[in-house]
């Protein structure tokens, strides 16, 4: 071979070489589902200036736990070509693949950041880079805006014809602008005091419901960012927005003095054209925009609905060279300083699914009720023949009565209305924009009645936040899979941008003490880590200077709106919150929030017995108060919780490495749980006053009693139960305990027991009455006695939804052992009628399942845990022999890493993957 063909050879192999590795790198397993926060992939209208990066490690069995990572940060999406200008972790050797914190240059408004991510296994194997992430900033700071507040005066000669309260008229608003060639990009930074809709020549810039959401608007207000770079062209454009009142300027609550006429609703936007030569041109709102009144949504409410009136349609108002000479020149307000424009920092409500109509009824002349087949939230969509002269009328019901008419009297004074006005003899495709409505059945009059009403003139648009369900459950049971759904369905209507009590009625707040006993479930049913740490920040925005927690979110009443066991979620919340999560900055950005709301709590407390105010055990069933509140009395309940939130702020100090303040809380909680039991129980575990489940549950579960006051409780608790014959008798705050409590006294067959009542008061009698999603009473309908109490009688309502919990973490078995599933436990206790049952869920390790069934005395159990987690699995017998591991004896089975005996069950200590057990005594 000659010397040239040599040296080519010697390149060829080379060459040959290189791709052959390259190819094989680029092929190798890679990190996977990269985000930031709490969950978010690749934002561009980023709330935080300082994040925290996540991801999982890709499904491979030969990948089961992380050594070490290296992420690196830029301003271009060259950052695995050196150039890693904001920040290089190096290599750091560690299993944390959660939350790690952004360690770099300062980042600004509006900046653009890319990242990437790889990875080292177990056995030190390095991964490839991951596919490169990115997150663009919102507006982070009020200066950065140009803008102005915007709008027209609405309230001079209000209107209270439509409902007696007087009403802001909506606004359409609108800008005409010129662009040269050469767009690049395209930025609309917007909000607005109110709801809003948002068009760019024409066309809707997103399909957001009700933006931006609710605040407490003294103190912030979210804003958006839309990339509308598609929308534009050279030339002439229009920029145009449609203004509601929303929650922000229209009627809330029961009472008139709730209402706050006085703010009227106004627009903010900022567009920001990059052109190809880096220059910008913005297009801010002032008072060079023009608007009008006249438009067809004539009136719009969240409680009492929206009227539309096709005769005042503008014909291409939103697009260029519309003649407006008619239309007024806008006011202008200057921004105010002490509130904050702040990127908002969860989804917005979205358009989720939609329903058909399963059934047609005419029980009277007057009007066709359309039947969804479920309880819902949000708007119909309606395609119905109309007559000009006519008005389509729409009302919605949750429920109908015996004579098949709608049922509307517990919706109390919210009118829950819609009104289609039509310009001509035709069939219209419409939908209210800027309310929404609580309803199964919608009935419909004023429409064409030569034609036969069809299933298809009424489709549900289900609406709320828009988040991603991340849990499932199932079993053999129907009635129970039914309540699965009754609570899946109670936390979509209810997560309407912030959580609700009801979605239907004069009411739809924030109540804190229904948020507490339901988060657990929520977290595990739907991915709300984002929706819950935004409401947070609301609930430390609303807090009082003495600390007080008001028990509505955002605040709508006098600042001393405070309850004992509502006010507490500034702290159940947040503990919660990590638990699932393990995100150490919900502890971080809470903690003072937590030690002010003790501190109120000593403050309403006299030797550290409560008397703050408190709704109690609310709604609890066979009350002898007959005021709503239950039999428990409110020092003993504010006493249990001063107690347990003390409790809980200890151990988030000891978390955050905060000596000094965990032993100050230890040192509480042991002076406040002694003098509870002092105060309340006697020497033989038996309660003083008024005996009841929730007293001797609220005790139990937040460790209030000594160890041998706690064994003569016990007896007690049982004893209150089987007086009930075996039913509950709790409301709002015992209920989510009891299954807590009777799990970790042993009493798992007693909690199935209760779980499967059919009659009053239990889960399943809602679900006999033909429940769809949860109720706010045990008994808010039956067959036989009709509807309760209207003026407290919601039909979607999540608080007893709570038991959710127990389903997952016990029938199923999943839960964790360390903060946001990092350790798992999967320890199913069949019991009841089930012979299976199974549940998923996302953790932000991956995805852990457990699914068991019994067939002819063999219990199979299979289980996969997520890479970098491990699991403790508990099989229920005591004989290890009997057990077999994905075919294999445990002691033959590589994935086993301990094997205990523990109260006549086995206890498998178990490696990431996928694992099947069985046990059959018979081996």
């Amino acid at each position: 071979m000659s010397y040239s063909k040599s040296i080519f050879f010697t390149i060829f192999l080379s060459v040959t070489f290189l791709l052959v590795i390259s190819c094989k790198k680029e092929n190798s397993p890679k990190a996977i589902e990269l985000t930031i926060n709490e969950g978010f992939k690749n934002p561009i209208s980023f709330f935080n200036a300082a994040p925290s990066f996540s991801w999982k490690l890709p499904i491979n069995s030969e990948i089961k736990s992380q050594s070490a990572y290296h992420i690196v940060v830029g301003t271009t999406p060259g950052i695995l070509d050196d150039n890693q200008d904001l920040w290089d972790s190096k290599k750091q050797f560690t299993d944390q693949s959660t939350y790690i914190k952004y360690d770099g240059k300062p980042l600004v408004s509006r900046q653009k950041v890319y990242w990437a991510v790889k990875f080292w296994d177990q056995n030190d194997k390095e991964s490839a880079w991951s596919e490169i992430n990115s997150f663009e900033l919102g507006l982070l700071q009020n200066s950065d805006w140009e803008a102005q507040w915007i709008g027209l005066d609405t309230q001079k000669n209000a209107d209270t014809t439509a409902t007696g309260f007087p009403y802001h008229k909506i606004q359409y608003l609108r800008k005409d602008f010129e662009l040269p060639s050469d767009i690049v990009s395209a930025r609309l930074y917007t909000t607005a005091k109110g709801v809003f809709d948002a068009m760019l020549n024409g066309k809707s810039i997103s399909n957001d419901v009700m933006p931006p959401g609710w605040t407490p608007y003294h103190k912030r207000i979210e804003t958006l960012t839309y990339d509308v770079t598609n929308l534009l062209k050279t030339g002439k454009n229009t920029l145009a927005y449609i203004l509601a009142p929303g929650w922000h300027s229209g009627r809330l609550g029961w009472e008139k003095e709730h209402f706050k006429f006085e703010n009227p609703p106004r627009i903010l936007s900022q567009l920001e054209v990059t052109f190809k030569d880096g220059s910008v041109q913005k297009i801010n709102s002032d008072n060079s925009w023009k608007a009008t009144i006249n438009g067809p949504i004539t009136f719009s409410d969240i409680y009492d609905g929206e009227i539309y009136n096709a005769n005042y349609e503008i014909p291409e108002w939103n697009l260029p060279d519309h003649e407006n000479s008619s239309w007024k020149k806008v006011l202008t307000e200057a921004i105010n300083s002490k509130v904050l424009l702040s990127p908002k920092r969860h989804s917005t409500v979205k358009i989720k699914d939609t329903l058909s109509t399963i059934a047609i009824t005419k029980p009277d002349s007057t009007s066709t009720i359309f039947d969804m087949g479920q309880n819902m939230v949000g708007v119909p969509l309606l395609n119905v023949p109309v007559k000009k002269g006519d008005t389509l009328t729409i009302r919605f019901a949750e429920m109908l009565q015996k004579d098949g008419t709608i049922y509307t009297e517990n919706y109390r004074t919210a009118l829950s209305t819609d009104y289609y006005i039509p310009k001509a003899n035709e069939t219209i495709s419409w939908s209210p924009k800027f309310t929404f409505h609580g309803f199964r059945y919608v009935a419909l009059s004023g429409y064409d009645t030569t034609k036969s009403p069809e299933k298809n003139w009424v489709t549900g648009l289900v609406q709320y936040s828009d988040f991603k369900e991340q849990g499932t459950f199932t079993s053999s049971h129907k009635k129970l899979n039914q309540l699965q759904s009754n609570i899946n369905w109670g936390l979509r209507g209810n997560f309407y941008d912030i959580p609700t009590d009801c979605p239907q009625r004069d009411e739809r707040l924030g109540w804190t003490g229904d948020a507490q006993v339901f988060a657990p479930t929520s977290l595990f049913n739907a991915d709300v880590h984002a929706f819950w740490a935004s409401w947070l920040q609301s609930v430390r925005e609303e807090q009082g200077k003495e600390g007080q927690v008001p028990f509505i979110v955002p605040n709508i009443l006098n600042p001393n709106a405070v309850s004992s066991g509502w006010g507490d979620a500034a702290v159940i919340i947040p503990w919660e919150l990590y638990q699932r999560t393990g995100d150490i900055s919900v502890l971080e950005e809470n903690f003072e929030m937590m030690q002010r709301w003790v501190a109120f709590h000593q403050l309403k407390s006299e030797n550290h017995i409560s008397n703050m105010y408190s709704f109690a055990d609310w709604l609890q069933p066979f009350q002898k108060a007959k005021n709503l509140r239950g039999d428990t009395p409110k020092d003993f309940i504010g006493t249990a919780y001063n107690a347990y939130v003390t409790k809980l702020t200890m151990q988030a100090a000891k978390i955050l490495n905060k000596p000094q303040e965990e032993a100050k809380y230890q040192s509480l909680f042991n002076t406040i749980q002694k003098v509870f039991q002092q105060q309340f129980f006697d020497q033989n575990g038996q309660i003083k006053e008024e005996e009841t489940q929730t007293g001797y549950l609220l005790a139990l579960a937040f460790d209030l009693l000594s160890d041998d006051i706690k064994q003569k409780a016990i007896p007690h608790l049982l004893r209150k139960i089987e007086e009930a014959d075996n039913h509950l008798r709790t409301g709002f705050l015992g209920t989510p305990l009891l299954s807590k409590v009777l799990d970790e006294i042993g009493k798992v067959d007693l909690m199935y027991t209760i779980l499967f009542k059919e009659t009053y008061p239990s889960w399943f009698y809602s679900i006999n009455q033909g429940a769809t999603t949860m109720w706010e009473r045990w008994n808010s309908y039956s067959h036989e006695d009709g509807f309760g109490d209207a003026g407290m009688n919601s039909f979607n309502h999540y608080a007893y939804g709570a038991i959710g919990q127990w389903m997952y973490e016990r029938i199923a078995g999943i839960a964790p052992l360390a903060p946001g599933y990092k350790k798992i436990r999967i320890a199913p206790i069949p019991g009841g009628p089930l012979t299976s049952a199974s549940a998923s869920y996302k953790t932000i390790y991956g995805e852990v399942s457990s699914s068991w069934k019994i067939n002819e005395g063999t219990f199979y159990l299979e289980t996969i845990i997520p890479p970098n987690t491990t699991a403790v699995v508990r099989l229920p017998t005591n004989n290890e022999s009997e057990i077999r591991c994905n075919g294999k004896a445990l002691t033959d089975s590589k994935t086993i890493k301990s094997i205990k005996k523990i109260d006549g069950y086995t206890e498998l200590e178990v490696m990431a993957g996928k694992h099947q057990f069985l046990i059959n005594n018979k081996l």
